[in-house]
């Protein structure tokens, strides 16, 4: 499988194309959404794993910045 191209350090938690945070030289992981698909044959298991329809996990999931606010941090550097 090939490598998602946006990426977000785990350190400063900034949004970049390349493996290593180019603001603070900490490793990225792959921002990929998670992967459910209405074909996926195992949907219904995950879901109960993950217990997605609770409000607990709602509440877990990221809050990803404005995208202005994120060409502003990129400015601002």
């Amino acid at each position: 499988m090939g490598r998602q191209l946006l990426q977000q350090c785990k350190e400063c938690q900034m949004w970049t194309l390349k493996i290593n945070c180019p603001h603070c030289g900490g490793k990225a992981n792959a921002a990929a959404p998670l992967k459910w698909s209405p074909e996926d044959r195992r949907a219904i298991t995950r879901r109960k794993m993950y217990d997605v329809e609770s409000s607990k996990w709602l509440e877990k999931l990221p809050i990803i910045d404005k995208i202005e606010d994120i060409r502003r941090k990129c400015e601002e550097e």
